[in-house]
Order: C-alpha cells, then structure tokens, then sequence
C-alpha cells in the first residue's frame, strides 16, 4: 500500500541537515496529516535509534482535504515528500537516522502500517534536492504571509471541559473550507472545529477535553490554528483574549 525511504537531503552551513522521508502510495490509498480529521490514524514517529542526533522536526507540505460518507478527512495521496529538519549533536559529523513510523493508510479500509527508515546523512557538502525543496515550498503561508491582522481565543466552561472559539481576521477567509485547532498538551483532546464566516472573518468553534477527565488550564500562546482551501493554506501560531 505504500512504499517508503529516506531522501539524505544536504547539510546547511549552520550545520543543520534537511533530508526528507519519501511516501510513495498505491492508486487509490491515502495517508493522513498530523491531524487527521474526523477519522484515520496520525503518525507517529521515533527516532531513538540514530545516532549524532538532537532533535528532528517535521516540516508538513500542506495537505488535501477529502469528504468521504460525510467525515471529513485531511492528508496525502499519490507521493508524499515530507520534509526533516535534523539536528546532529556535532555539526561536523555524518547523523545515522534510523526511524520507526507508525502511520494509517486509507481507502475502502483504514490499514495501520508499521514501517522503519534508515540511512547515513553526511556531512560532505551536497546540493540540495529539487524534491524536497518543492515540498518545503508548499508548506502553509505563516500568519503573516497571509496578512492576518488579529486573532483572538474565547474560552467558555462546558461540561466536562471548555469551549473554545477562536475569531481569524484575514484577507479572502471566505476562501478557505476547514479550520483545524491543536494545542501543546498532548493530554487535551481537541474536537473538529465547526467553521463559519462573516467576511473577512474566519470562526471556528470547538471543544477540549481532557483525556483523563481532569480540569486543566488553557495556554493561548500554545493555540495552534491551521486554516485549510483548495489550494492553500495558512499556519496561525497562538492567539490572544476575546
């Protein structure tokens, strides 16, 4: 159902390495964007095993929304070139990345795959890869590439946890079809936003939880908005009091 492999990239010369990890899915599969939608498997990724590593961050092209039997799902098909930024623990020596990737891939069916990656990222000076600088290039615009000019968070009590509505002020909002809401702890459960417009006004309203029914407190600064069209998309990071 899909294939997949590492792309070694180049090494900047502030030392950081850009690789990417290559997806390529039979006709008619799909697999899913860090936030799914309202059904598939997001993917989750362990880098434990490399080696002359610190960290690795995941640079996400921006995805396709699908409507299928009315859920709404957001991801990839065809090939998915997602891009890595690695940080090696010596800026002047090769980083062994070995991964392990537990994703979803979709079609009639929702199959859970479990797939390893691995391969040696020199440190020799390289050009960089046309693919993966295409892929970097299709990230979403920033909020103020976009020219977003406000956004505000209102949080209500409800039962069992909190309402959040979350107000973007942007050029041609009516332009864009979905709203995904995230938040930095891993332990609140966000619900699909529910989007409406009042022009240049995007609204999106949803629900967190915790995942262990506890209270908890919401950090606005670690409120992440991501507003999804047909052809682009805008990455919002944290909002302010409304």
């Amino acid at each position: 159902m899909v294939d997949v492999r590492l792309l070694p990239g180049w090494r900047t010369a502030e030392g950081l390495h850009i690789a990417a990890i290559e997806m390529r899915l039979r006709p008619g599969w799909m697999t899913y964007w860090r936030a799914p939608g309202d059904a598939g498997i997001p993917p989750e990724f362990d880098w434990r095993r490399s080696k002359n590593l610190t960290g690795v961050e995941i640079v996400w092209p921006t995805p396709t929304i699908r409507d299928k039997g009315g859920l709404r799902t957001i991801g990839y098909s065809d090939v998915l070139i997602l891009p890595i930024r690695v940080l090696p623990v010596r800026a002047g020596g090769d980083v062994m990345l070995k991964g392990r990737i537990e994703m979803g891939v979709c079609s009639d069916i929702c199959v859970p795959v479990d797939v390893r990656v691995s391969g040696q990222l020199p440190k020799a000076p390289a050009k960089p890869d046309p693919r993966i600088a295409a892929a970097l290039a299709n990230r979403p615009d920033t909020a103020a590439e976009a020219g977003v000019r406000a956004v505000t968070c209102s949080i209500s009590p409800i039962d069992g946890g909190l309402g959040l509505r979350a107000e973007v002020d942007m050029p041609g909002a009516a332009g864009y079809e979905a709203a995904v809401i995230e938040v930095d702890n891993p332990q609140i459960w966000v619900a699909p936003a529910k989007m409406s417009h009042q022009g240049n006004r995007l609204i999106a309203n949803t629900r967190l939880y915790h995942a262990e029914g506890r209270s908890f407190a919401l950090d606005r600064s670690g409120v992440r908005i991501t507003v999804l069209g047909n052809s682009r998309a805008v990455d919002i990071q944290g909002c302010t009091a409304g």
